[in-house]
């Protein structure tokens, strides 16, 4: 402890001095009753208790100074992966290692501060040499240590592992955040091994029925040259294709295309075997499987007119964008010939029309209960038109055509659109439409108003409606293709007509989904180490979201066992986190009741073995030795490991830190100042007390 020892503290000191001293010569001056010894000794004892008790409140600051040492921390990380347990090599003794790393550990922890981690798809305090991580993640260990060790005096970091990393960032790059040399404990084998796998599959995981589609298997083989692989492909069970792959290096790979034809609808498994060669280091990596979602073909659009018009085309093109959909053009007689069932959607593009007769056909679109889209123009049969529908009126026609501009209606929610494209409708030509006032029976959401001239008005142009739980929609006016030239002056411009024509399409064409409890998984596949999320909604009468009663959910794996789980509360919904599950196919049946009401509702997921750590069956040791010689350290084979704590002894580098702590306090904390003036003062008391004074 240091005293600032200024002329300011010492003229203090002085003065608290002279006022001790002036206290004890009023208090002593005048007293003859004591001795002279006494007096003199109470006078030093009054002095020296005055003295500092006026310094205590005067005093300046001390200065307290505490040094802290804090040893370099050495962080010990075994790979803790499936490969490592599985590429080892003729000679290593797993006992021995395992002996020799944890006396690494403990001869270490007698100089130094020991951390040890183990780590695969995730990261753990403490030694496991258990093998079993199905995945190996070094960056995530990098970051990790970055995290608890920042501005700490990490001494070093030693890493045993057999370079293979699959998942994350390549942990080279990572180094540098916890700056301290890393020693490299270099597992598995280096040498090839036989082995022939499935390294990759490449799919669409969405398919049309009875459409062909085409897997693109790649196969590799090491040190197995001159031997035939047989390459099949299963679906439930059932070997569909085959092929033999002749190995001609010892080094192979080669991509195989395999086309299949979708025969079933639904999510499909495929499982892509290569059979096994003999004495194969493992078989682990001979099997993929994939799903792919087959769908009941496109969804149809009927796209329906007496005659040909450049519109249609247009409307047909756009369409057409979405692979989703596919598109039929239909004119004059053979309108009468349609099996109307088939699709989900008719356009019909200006018809009723003058001077055609489409009676039959229109009877049955009105009959049907699948969407419509009306398109009015100038060959459009007003009367008929009319006559045909009661959702829209014409009143007061008289057979003349007039120009109307598009103009964007404000609170539009049916579906989104771009507001940067929304900005070119003041750039299009106008439509054609007939002359007339419109009257609208119902409700309707408009996404396009009219512009007559400058005037913007709030009749639609553009616009949907609902008659009987059937979706309509209506756009009154022709000539849209010369919106379709007016972008295309443009490179810039954003295709809005296309955009308008796909998104109307999809809006009349989906169908609404009305159950009132829904429960379906965040996805249809998942790997062995994800975690199983499940979604739920619950919907009264209504159509309000609510989560009062409980949602119970039940899984069951081919083998038939049951495993039984409660959904969580979220907002308004539920969710369910079902933790990871073993591989295989798994059916759910989830319930609940509202009311006097029972609901379920079920489905499918399958969870996919991970293989990632049987795909590459040779250790990196160079990516380890420069991993080693980048930060400093230094690469070492599992039976010399102990030879590290040499090489940390020689690092300079590696050393223990004294930290000072420095602060400032006042004298009148310090309670021991306070027990000696008490003590002080009570021997001035007995002193007094003995010799007869008050």
């Amino acid at each position: 402890m240091d005293n600032f020892f200024t002329a300011t503290s010492l003229f203090t000191f002085i003065a608290c001095i002279l006022l001790g001293c002036l206290y004890a010569w009023v208090l002593y001056r005048k007293n003859n009753k004591l001795t002279k010894t006494l007096k003199y000794t109470l006078t030093i004892l009054r002095i020296v208790v005055v003295t500092s008790i006026s310094y205590l409140l005067f005093a300046p600051l001390f200065k307290q100074i505490s040094y802290t040492l804090e040893k370099p921390i050495i962080v010990i990380a075994n790979d803790n992966s499936i490969s490592v347990d599985q590429l080892k090599s003729s000679d290593f003794n797993q006992k021995k290692y395992e002996e020799d790393l944890q006396q690494l550990a403990d001869k270490l922890s007698k100089k130094y501060e020991v951390k040890t981690y183990n780590f695969s798809d995730s990261v753990k305090q403490g030694l496991d040499f258990s093998g079993n991580g199905k995945l190996t993640d070094g960056s995530a260990l990098i970051n990790r240590l970055n995290d608890e060790l920042l501005n700490r005096n990490v001494g070093a970091v030693i890493i045993a592992s057999d370079g293979i990393f699959n998942r994350g960032g390549n942990p080279l790059y990572d180094l540098n955040k916890i700056k301290a040399p890393v020693y490299t404990i270099a597992m598995g084998d280096t040498i090839p091994k036989k082995d022939v796998l499935i390294a990759n599959v490449n799919y669409n995981n969405l398919v049309y029925l009875d459409n062909e589609f085409t897997l693109d298997v790649q196969v590799q083989a090491y040190e197995s040259k001159g031997e035939n692989a047989q390459l099949s492909i299963s679906a439930d069970g059932n070997k569909i294709a085959s092929q033999t792959v002749a190995i001609n290096s010892t080094s192979f790979v080669k991509d195989i295309k395999i086309k299949l034809k979708a025969s079933k609808i639904g999510i499909q498994k495929y499982t892509i075997t290569v059979a096994p060669l003999d004495n194969e280091i493992t078989t682990k990596n001979n099997t993929q499987t994939i799903f792919i979602e087959v769908i009941d073909a496109r969804q149809k659009v009927l796209l329906a007119a007496s005659s040909p018009h450049p519109d249609l085309a247009s409307i047909k093109q756009a369409i057409e964008l979405n692979k989703h959909y596919e598109v039929t053009l239909v004119l004059a007689d053979e309108l009468e010939n349609v099996d109307v069932s088939t699709y989900s959607l008719a356009i019909l593009y200006q018809l009723p029309a003058s001077g055609n007769t489409t009676n039959a056909f229109l009877t049955k679109i009105q009959n049907s209960k699948i969407s419509l889209w009306y398109v009015i123009g100038a060959q459009s049969n007003i009367v008929a038109f009319n006559q045909h529908q009661k959702a829209l009126n014409f009143n007061r026609t008289n057979g003349t055509l007039q120009e109307v501009f598009p103009n964007i209606a404000p609170n539009f929610t049916g579906f989104n659109l771009d507001n940067n494209a929304l900005k070119q409708l003041s750039e299009y030509d106008p439509l054609l439409m007939p002359f007339g006032n419109l009257s609208i029976n119902g409700n309707y959401t408009a996404v396009l108003n009219q512009r007559i001239g400058k005037v913007s008005t709030q009749s639609p142009l553009w616009f949907f409606m609902e008659d009987n739980g059937r979706k309509i929609g209506f756009l009154i006016g022709e000539g849209i293709w010369k919106w379709k030239l007016e972008e295309a002056k443009n490179e810039q411009s954003f295709p809005l007509l296309h955009e308008l024509i796909s998104k109307t399409v999809q809006y009349l064409s989906v169908k609404d989904d009305k159950r009132k409890f829904k429960v379906y998984t965040s996805k249809n596949t998942y790997e062995e180490n994800e975690n199983i999320i499940l979604n739920a909604t619950l919907y009264n009468d209504a159509y309000e979201a609510v989560n009062t009663p409980d949602v119970k959910v039940q899984f069951k794996n081919e083998e038939g066992k049951v495993f039984n789980y409660t959904f969580s509360k979220f907002g308004t919904t539920y969710q369910l986190n079902a933790g990871t599950l073993p591989q295989g196919n798994y059916t759910y049946v989830a319930s609940t009741n509202l009311g006097d009401k029972n609901y379920k509702a079920n489905g499918a997921f399958y969870v996919s073995a991970l293989i990632v750590e049987y795909q590459q069956t040779t250790a990196n040791h160079q990516l380890l030795n420069t991993m080693a010689q980048q930060t400093n350290g230094k690469m070492v084979m599992p039976l010399n490991l102990l030879s590290i704590t040499d090489e940390l002894d020689k690092n300079e580098q590696i050393k223990t830190i004294s930290y000072e702590d420095r602060k400032y306090e006042e004298l009148i904390n310090f309670k021991w100042l306070f027990a000696l003036i008490l003590l002080l003062l009570s021997v001035e008391w007995f002193l007094r007390k003995r010799n007869g004074e008050a």
